[in-house]
């Protein structure tokens, strides 16, 4: 990464004294900002933490000093050094009067944002959070390089504290041939964000902090005129914009709906829930963590929806190495009422143009043989109680379909409840019995054969995909082999299951295809091989 700071015109704005302790400080190259108190002595803060830079504390003559080589501080009161990237920004007293200054080091930095390169290929718009200093700014202002430069698009940035392009009527080199419209007072930036889609044909709009409901209300605008969005707000999480009433529009906004009996039942939810209103500004949102650790999330709209529903989803994390290499993490996780629960973890490794899913607990772990054990002796055989059905018919379709199911006319030898929706609805002793044995009731709406075979289908797949314990299942495999599983295991899950969807793998050779089909068979569905050798792969498909 090149990185270009200015930093000398920074130290020519301050005290004699505090200039004079950085110039000699070793690291000086990674220092944040510097902070001056009336009455306090001089800090510098980095990374590591603050230090003091003199044993002298600062007075009215040293912030003068300061604030006569600085230009006028704005409404929102910052400032800046021309031709730089710096901000300056003041403290007051009730009078008006300066009595502290954060002189925050503006650094431009290229080649940071090539974690994400390949998102602004995708022409969406794309959301980055993070709490204050974690870099947003650096990063929107190199991804308004890249996309006028490199991508050459027609880029209008929205400036409102002089922050991304530096102060002064001239722009910062740093943002290349994207343009700067300069904001008079930080309310009007909504208006500023309208008038750059009205006057100047922009393909790609930049803004920096949004904080208030118009600047929400005029993004949503702007992105259902076509126009690609780039935008930084505050807030470590994406859950975080749910729960700000001001900015949750930039996702989609949310809603209370109540349902009926019948759907609240479907879904298994209370009747009143939490909904998405409308589709997000953004399609794509980037939890910026740290400098070297960004959490992506693809399809706001869909991680909207799971967090809503409390679902288990993934997210993507991206690390960059030491080295410069990019690594690329999926990690499960589970919503629930709008809370994080870490579960699994999955690594994604880049093989060419295809991504490897292999898991990353060191304890997965057997053998082909082994693997046609567990599949053909872990099918355990489920009790069914059914209720107010024809028992005959019940059995004539296990044997027809060799179902691992026993019929049971006692509610206490039951493993699981079967029965018609009416009747579990007018029968609330049942209920009671059922929730007090911890026994799950399955329903139907009818009893025809079809309606019965598809809740048996069912039935067996949830049982079927809870009873896989991955420890036996893995154990001794090599790397391949576990890779290859967890393949099977992540399509089915995610696509097939939740999805009703057909999922194509990766290629793998003959000995890998075998335990993938072996492990397909375990889940209940079914799977082909097609193509030629060596690019043979597996298809899996819902029933």
């Amino acid at each position: 990464m090149l990185i270009a700071d200015d930093l000398e015109q920074l130290l020519e704005i301050l005290p004699h004294s505090v200039k004079k302790s950085l110039m000699k400080h070793l690291n000086r190259k990674n220092l944040i900002e510097i902070v001056m108190d009336l009455g306090r002595r001089p800090e510098a803060r980095f990374p590591e933490g603050p230090e003091y830079l003199s044993n002298k504390a600062i007075t009215w003559h040293d912030l003068d000093y300061s604030i006569k080589r600085i230009g006028n501080f704005s409404g929102d009161n910052r400032s800046g050094i021309e031709r730089t990237l710096h901000r300056i920004s003041s403290i007051r007293n009730r009078q008006g009067n300066i009595i502290g200054l954060t002189c925050r080091v503006g650094r431009a930095v290229f080649g940071t944002i090539s974690i994400i390169r390949d998102l602004l290929e995708t022409n969406q718009s794309i959301l980055l959070l993070g709490r204050p200093g974690v870099g947003k700014t650096t990063a929107i202002r190199e991804i308004a390089r890249v996309l006028a430069d490199e991508m050459e698009k027609r880029v209008v940035i929205i400036d409102t504290s002089n922050e991304i392009a530096g102060d002064g009527d001239i722009p910062h080199p740093a943002i290349g041939r994207a343009r700067r419209m300069q904001v008079s007072q930080p309310e009007f930036q909504h208006q500023v964000m309208i008038e750059a889609v009205e006057n100047h044909m922009p393909q790609v709009i930049i803004i920096d902090e949004i904080g208030t409901e118009l600047e929400s209300l005029a993004a949503r605008t702007i992105a259902e005129r076509g126009v690609q969005l780039v935008g930084t707000a505050h807030g470590n999480y994406l859950e975080s914009l749910i729960k700000n009433p001001i900015l949750s529009d930039l996702v989609g906004g949310i809603q209370y709906v109540t349902l009926g009996d019948d759907e609240a039942k479907r879904r298994g939810t209370q009747k009143s829930i939490l909904e998405r209103k409308a589709s997000p500004a953004f399609q794509i949102a980037i939890e910026i963590h740290d400098r070297v650790n960004w959490v992506v999330h693809e399809n706001v709209e869909e991680t909207i929806d799971q967090i809503l529903q409390g679902s288990q989803t993934f997210i993507q994390s991206r690390r960059i190495m030491p080295d410069g290499k990019i690594s690329i993490r999926c990690q499960e996780i589970i919503t629930e009422t709008i809370k994080w629960k870490n579960t699994k973890q999955i690594n994604i490794f880049k093989d060419g143009n295809n991504l490897n899913i292999s898991k990353s607990n060191k304890k997965l772990i057997t053998t082909s043989n082994q693997l046609s054990f567990v599949v053909k002796n872990k099918t355990k055989v489920l009790s069914i109680y059914a209720y107010a059905l024809n028992i005959q018919q019940i059995e004539t379709i296990l044997n027809t379909w060799k179902f691992p199911f026993l019929i049971v006319k006692e509610l206490s030898k039951a493993d699981i409840i079967l029965a018609l929706r009416s009747n579990i609805k007018q029968n609330t002793k049942l209920r009671q019995i059922a929730h007090s044995k911890h026994l799950t009731i399955y329903t139907i709406h009818s009893s025809t054969i079809p309606q019965v075979t598809r809740a048996l289908k069912k039935i067996l797949q949830i049982n079927s995909i809870s009873q896989i314990k991955w420890t036996e299942l893995c154990s001794g495999k090599t790397i391949e082999e576990i890779n290859a599983l967890n393949e099977v295991r992540w399509g089915i899950e995610r696509i097939v299951v939740l999805k009703k969807e057909p999922v194509e793998l990766l290629y793998r050779l003959a000995n890998l295809r075998k335990i993938q089909h072996s492990l397909v068979q375990f889940y209940n569905f079914q799977a082909r091989s097609f193509g030629a050798e060596p690019y043979r792969r597996l298809r899996i498909y819902p029933s």
